[in-house]
């Protein structure tokens, strides 16, 4: 944060629920008054644990790490060129995931974390 932002007064951090992605990790890394420092700063917002939109995301992930990184790439201007064309060429294909989790199958999986209503 010091390094690369030392202007901003809040970094809002995406995060995975992962047991290491919280704040007990920077007490755990750092010297207490070094973790408040930081936390004072950090704005962490997690995923939900349950987002089908986060598989997608993994599985475009998966496909550009197939298809466009699989050699190794010196630099960041040819990694960037390279993943621009094949962004490029999977949106004018129009290249969607077959995503079958449909919204039937969910709400039998998922009850438990549906609200209970009481009458």
């Amino acid at each position: 944060m010091d390094v690369h932002y030392p202007q901003a007064q809040r970094i809002t951090l995406v995060l995975d629920n992962y047991t290491t992605h919280g704040a007990s990790s920077l007490y755990e890394t750092f010297p207490p008054q070094e973790a408040r420092r930081l936390l004072g700063k950090l704005e962490m917002v997690y995923t939900p644990k349950h987002g089908s939109w986060l598989n997608m995301a993994e599985i475009e992930l998966c496909a550009l790490g197939r298809q466009c990184t699989e050699s190794r790439i010196n630099d960041l201007p040819t990694l960037i060129q390279l993943v621009r064309i094949w962004e490029d060429d999977r949106n004018n294909r129009s290249i969607k995931i077959d995503w079958q989790f449909i919204t039937e199958d969910a709400r039998i999986k998922l009850r438990r974390l549906y609200p209970k209503i009481i009458e």
